[in-house]
């Protein structure tokens, strides 16, 4: 059991589970709170809860962070503050299908960028897998019916939600680099910097008239996100990375829609239908593949030590 909790394939499937979350927990918010001041709330609750854990962490490891916080404030300004304000933002445009279609291309652009930036391998076996799971990923957001696909159209939701998975594929490569400091300083730092970096957003929208004060459900949204999506899944998502790197993490992405189906059955109501499983298979089998043709040799990521 204990070998299973920390296999990285186990970790990053329970990173896409709270990452399906999050994509309901965004479209709940939707009418009860405005999506910058949810972003500023996320973080505002992230970093209480982080305080207590992390201080003597940051204390400790203080003259390292300090050499490396520009890189880290940019880090919490792109992956978490600007990727998640964008996706909440457009889910106010656009519907669920969309979102997850447009969320599946994240993988290749990790891909692309790992191969244009630093000549990392891409095997014909992860181009098959990935093929493969973007298949379950489209017969998940058509219900079953690919043909439906050729209805759906582009609008200003569907533009930020592709300029979110180019934000966030960005910081997916760039945490190669992140420094050798415990986990609990680098989701800390991660998340103050989210924190600071949120209140202009959320002054912007006031000023704007844009601005929703949260009720019940919103602030709901807000504390699950903050916990689940924005602490424990990036925790694991990082730790996820360090291990097997970018390329096979990013992979797992791909979940994200098939536990968001799964949580809708169960939230929401809707009825499990055979092609949430037949995508399903797809996924599993396209992770599987991408993964019997992953190198195994010579990859920077596989060579950081993963978070403590």
């Amino acid at each position: 059991m204990t070998r299973f909790v920390t296999h990285p394939y186990a970790i990053l499937a329970v990173v896409a589970l709270f990452w399906g979350g999050n994509a309901i927990a965004g479209k709940l918010a939707v009418g009860h709170v405005s999506p910058m001041l949810l972003t500023l709330l996320r973080w505002a609750f992230a970093c209480l809860i982080m305080t207590p854990l992390a201080f003597r962490d940051v204390r400790r490891e203080w003259p390292t962070i300090r050499r490396h916080l520009p890189f880290l404030f940019l880090l919490g300004a792109v992956g978490f503050t600007l990727f998640n304000a964008i996706f909440y933002l457009a889910v106010t445009y656009t519907s669920a299908i969309n979102a997850t279609i447009e969320q599946s291309a994240m993988p290749l652009v990790v891909f692309a960028a790992n191969y244009l930036l630093f000549r990392t391998g891409v095997t014909i076996f992860q181009l098959l897998g990935f093929s493969l799971t973007l298949i379950g990923v489209l017969v998940t957001a058509a219900h079953g019916d690919l043909a439906t696909l050729l209805t759906l159209d582009l609008n200003r939701g569907d533009a930020m939600i592709i300029v979110a998975v180019l934000i966030y594929g960005g910081y997916t490569v760039a945490l190669r680099f992140k420094p050798d400091i415990n986990w609990r300083s680098t989701i800390y730092v991660l998340s103050l910097a989210a924190l600071v970096t949120s209140i202009p957003l959320a002054a912007a929208e006031w000023a704007m008239g844009h601005a929703q004060a949260p009720d019940v459900q919103g602030l709901s949204a807000a504390l699950y996100t903050a916990i689940f999506p924005g602490l424990v899944a990036q925790i694991l998502y990082i730790r996820g990375v360090t291990m097997i790197g970018p390329n096979r993490a990013n992979l797992f992405i791909n979940l994200v829609p098939i536990f968001g189906a799964m949580l809708a059955v169960g939230i929401v109501g809707e009825e499990l239908h055979p092609y949430h499983l037949a995508a399903l298979a797809f996924v599993l089998g396209g992770i599987t593949l991408a993964e019997l043709g992953a190198p195994r040799e010579g990859r920077p990521a596989d060579r950081e030590p993963a978070p403590r």
